[in-house]
């Protein structure tokens, strides 16, 4: 019994990465690159870039969503640093 629980709970980690990944491609520079935007393809982003994305997600994703945070309070930071040198 304790074999499929196990089972269950790896499976449950392993789709929630798939999910996570196929829904944070378009915001994939603030989990691996940094808070810059990179420059994408004049096509568009291709099949392969976003199915690579979902599988590193998958098995990395507790990883990545620190440093989707760590970027957060970057960018809030910065955002923050530029009110008060507006006023």
């Amino acid at each position: 019994m304790g074999e499929i629980a196990l089972n269950i709970y790896i499976v449950l980690f392993l789709l929630f990465g798939a999910g996570f990944g196929l829904m944070t491609f378009p915001y994939r520079h603030i989990f691996s690159e940094g808070p810059n935007k990179v420059e994408t393809p004049p096509n568009g982003p291709t099949l392969i870039s976003r199915v690579l994305w979902a599988m590193v997600c998958t098995f990395l994703w507790p990883i990545m969503v620190l440093t989707g945070i760590n970027s957060a309070w970057i960018l809030a930071k910065r955002k923050r640093q530029a009110a008060v040198a507006e006023h």
